[in-house]
């Protein structure tokens, strides 16, 4: 069965939209969404702007409607000002869905195949709209799946 994705990037007050298609081999219902994830967070890879790391970095998302956003870091001179994955995926979602959307799950990848969680400022953000959330990313002895919770076990919401 040939899957198709359509996938929103958004970098800067630019946006793409791009459609994916491969054939998955078959695996078990639990790993689906996990192979889905990871195979949009790798094509999100190719468009990380990160010229002064070379770590290019690339996360998908999924939302509790089923619905698919990805996202790339983006570097900046000025160090501070860099975007990670993580949050480009779930900013270029509250773009095109509004404040109310959930996040049921989310995959990071880089281009190094090196363990890459998410850092502190992102487990927060992913907490905000996905307090729920299931987290699939390369530890330092192969993937990992995680609930946020156990990123951030203090993880707050002013709502």
């Amino acid at each position: 069965m040939l899957l198709r994705y359509t996938l929103f990037l958004v970098v800067g007050s630019s946006a793409s939209r791009f459609t994916v298609e491969f054939m998955p081999k078959r695996i078990s219902g639990r790993n689906k969404t996990r192979q889905r994830l990871i195979a949009a967070a790798r094509a999100a890879v190719k468009n990380a702007y990160a010229p002064y790391s070379n770590f290019r970095v690339g996360a998908a998302l999924l939302t509790t409607k089923g619905e698919m956003f990805v996202g790339c870091n983006v570097e900046n001179a000025s160090y501070g000002m860099t975007n990670c994955a993580e949050r480009t995926a779930i900013f270029s979602a509250v773009s095109q869905l509004g404040p109310h959307l959930e996040i049921n799950a989310i995959a990071i990848v880089n281009d190094k195949n090196a363990p890459c969680a998410p850092c502190g400022a992102c487990r927060q953000v992913i907490y905000e709209f996905g307090p729920k959330a299931t987290v699939f990313f390369l530890g330092a002895k192969g993937w990992k799946k995680l609930p946020i919770t156990r990123l951030l076990p203090e993880g707050f919401r002013l709502k």
